[in-house]
């Protein structure tokens, strides 16, 4: 089964391939959706600090019956820190909200704020947060760390100066919109990319030609889409807090051909309906990149 497949990241730390996103879960009810999630075998489990949801997922995480080193649970930085003090403070922040003594992945949600997503130059507050997480992977609160929505030249500021690289990068990946440039750029650079949105908020089921070819495999869309996100090399974070859902997606053990992975790969879709509001469906370009200094130059 897909749930108990991992990867293995560049520090041999090893994460389970499908996991639970809990985007808009509320926080009252993010303890039943992990441990319904749990129930049903998943062992990744994927918060922020901007969800509102640490605790609840916390208590779903400790009331699970799963113990907690058989279990992966990621969180991330607010988008707004970029400061190494508020950033050291906002990590004790999340380990203290979840309840837990360490937290398996902990990611900067954004290279920029986001009143001001693929805005301004974050470059060097970016540096800073991602040290304020060096320190605390050094610490043994992290198990690994990572960024979010990071492009190529996010991604190659914080390599110029870091000491531990970025182990992950999660980001907008989905039938429909693929940025194959920048997951391959993430591969060569050991960086595992994590799919959030495999199913493109749900709008994805309107696409007639995605429905044409999940009814070949006899496959539901959800299913389609995040078989596809696994066959691009990404952990695949569909989020759900439907029980049922839960298991239909896990559901993802067929093999998508190359010809129809192709298919997939071209097509655009970007119709988030009234999600679009939200930065990260908003259509909007990264800013062309600044120079960045080498610590050694």
């Amino acid at each position: 089964m897909i749930l108990n497949e991992t990867y293995t990241l560049s520090n041999e730390v090893t994460i389970p391939k499908l996991g639970l996103g809990t985007w808009f879960i509320d926080d009252d009810k993010a303890a039943q959706a992990v441990t319904d999630a749990v129930a049903a075998g998943y062992r990744n489990i994927d918060t922020a600090q901007a969800y509102g949801n640490e605790r609840g997922v916390g208590e779903g995480v400790r009331s699970s019956g799963v113990p907690r080193e058989d279990l992966f649970v990621s969180t991330k930085l607010a988008a707004e820190i970029k400061d190494y003090d508020e950033a050291a403070a906002a990590v004790d922040g999340s380990l203290a909200t979840l309840g837990l003594d360490y937290i398996d992945l902990m990611l900067i949600h954004s290279p920029q704020p986001w009143s001001d997503f693929r805005g301004g130059d974050y470059a060097e507050g970016n540096r800073e947060a991602w040290r304020a997480l060096e320190d605390a992977y050094q610490a043994g609160k992290l198990r690994s760390i990572g960024v979010s929505n990071f492009e190529r030249h996010d991604l190659e500021n914080i390599l110029q100066s870091c000491t531990v690289a970025p182990q992950v990068n999660q980001l907008l990946v989905h039938v429909g919109n693929t940025p194959a440039d920048l997951i391959t750029y993430c591969q060569k650079k050991n960086i595992l990319v994590e799919a959030y949105s495999p199913i493109a908020h749900g709008q994805i089921l309107k696409s007639p030609d995605v429905t044409a070819i999940a009814e070949r495999y006899a496959v539901t869309v959800p299913q389609l889409c995040i078989r596809y996100t696994l066959q691009l090399g990404t952990v695949s974070l569909p989020k759900t807090a439907n029980p049922d859902h839960m298991r239909a997606n896990a559901q993802a053990d067929f093999i998508i051909s190359d010809d129809d992975m192709d298919a997939l790969r071209s097509l655009q879709f970007r119709d988030y309906g009234e999600h679009s509001a939200f930065p990260v469906y908003s259509g909007k370009e990264p800013p062309p990149p600044a120079r960045v200094t080498a610590c050694n130059e």
